[in-house]
């Protein structure tokens, strides 16, 4: 089988958990015997091709107003121009063109579209092979990619989202299969009458995440090491944790780990009235895992899956999450870790007071963790269900 990925960017390019999950997935393919071929986008006009760890990657230069992924701030003119044309990117149907004549695959997979835009699936069909769909964000549903606008999460679509994705659930029509890293994504998708045509599967997202061994046992009240691993933005709710954190009383540490804009990363500095709280910047996941003993997702919109929370678990490591999204599938209360939620920000400062008060709790939150994932840490389990999902729908398009 021959397969072709469009995602917005490529290893090295890596931005979050949909580039990790889709290098993973090329590789874990390839290494089954699978022909794999990757199309990205980078700023440089033009088609170019390389390879990455054995892959072969052809990276399109993106024709839209700028390159959304820097540091420059652009006015909301430029932005919502920049959206406009995304809403439907014919510029970018000629690189598709162009790599399926070459490659000539027998199926295509989307994954994040955003650049790209809906418009590859008109020449995927074009050229009449089957198309699945990889619901990795809500971007089909949202120009943000986050239904999150201002200081909450949106409810439902809101008008600039309505204009921006009017032909989107019609275009949903000519996938062949969509995957739901998640049931909350996919079911976000359904409600909204997407993929209507689409076998529909779940499929969570893996990690290759070598047992470390489990955790110390917790005695007493001895000083709880609290970690938040992830972007810097007010969505991740880091202002939430940090006040509920400043608020409490109890015998702990808070290091906050990761990378944000730097203008919210100077305001969050301004909020710190507590030698508790250190910010330690970009750091190896494995290395960060070490130093604490929960994590805390405190995420206000609904993540997609919440990666960062498997790989804390498989660390033996319990987490404290926002009780939404995909979060609910991976974080069980009293199993492996503690629910909060946004709507009563007290449940926050609560959870981690239980848990640095009651050894017992944490003990055996963490004897559970690493089993409570074991399944979606086995990568020949995502594999296994990707080549199944590819086989049903290239039937599906033969009859």
């Amino acid at each position: 089988m021959k397969v072709l990925y469009i995602n917005t960017l490529y290893s090295p390019y890596i931005r979050g958990g949909a580039e990790l999950s889709l290098k993973l997935l090329v590789e874990g393919m390839q290494a089954k015997g699978h022909e794999v071929v990757v199309l990205s986008m980078v700023p440089e006009q033009g088609l170019k091709v390389d390879f990455e760890n054995g892959v072969k990657v052809y990276r399109a230069g993106l024709k839209n107003f700028y390159w959304p992924y820097s540091e420059k701030k652009h006015p909301t003119a430029n932005r919502m121009a920049w959206h406009f044309r995304d809403s439907y990117n014919a510029g970018m149907k000629s690189y598709v063109a162009e790599v399926l004549e070459k490659e000539k695959p027998d199926l295509v997979s989307c994954h994040n579209l955003a650049g790209w835009s809906v418009a590859v699936y008109d020449e995927i069909q074009k050229f009449g092979v089957p198309i699945i769909q990889v619901l990795h964000d809500l971007y089909l549903l949202c120009a943000n990619s986050n239904m999150y606008k201002g200081d909450s999460p949106c409810d439902k679509i809101c008008l600039s989202c309505k204009i921006l994705r009017i032909n989107h659930q019609k275009q949903s029509l000519k996938v062949t299969a969509v995957v739901g890293i998640s049931k909350s994504i996919l079911g976000r998708f359904e409600q909204q009458g997407y993929f209507a045509n689409a076998q529909k599967y779940v499929i969570h997202n893996t990690r290759s995440i070598p047992d470390p061994g489990p955790k110390e046992k917790r005695i007493g009240n001895i000083k709880l090491r609290i970690g938040y691993l992830g972007t810097l933005s007010q969505i991740k709710g880091i202002e939430w944790l940090m006040a509920e954190f400043q608020h409490s009383k109890i015998n702990a540490s808070l290091l906050i780990a990761g990378k944000g804009k730097s203008e919210y990363e100077d305001f969050l500095q301004t909020k710190v009235n507590d030698l508790r709280i250190q910010f330690l910047g970009q750091v190896v996941p494995a290395e960060f895992f070490k130093e604490i003993d929960v994590l805390v997702v405190p995420s206000l919109w609904e993540e997609p899956l919440g990666m960062v929370a498997i790989e804390a678990l498989a660390h033996h490591i319990p987490v404290i999450a926002n009780r939404a999204g995909g979060l609910k599938e991976t974080v069980i209360d009293g199993v492996n870790g503690l629910f909060c939620e946004a709507k009563n920000p007290n449940s926050l400062g609560n959870a981690m007071e239980k848990l640095s008060s009651d050894a017992d709790l944490y003990n055996w939150l963490s004897g559970n963790a690493r089993d409570s994932v074991s399944e979606i840490l086995d990568g020949n389990r995502l594999i296994q269900a990707y080549e199944k999902v590819m086989e049903n729908a290239i039937k599906t398009k033969r009859t």
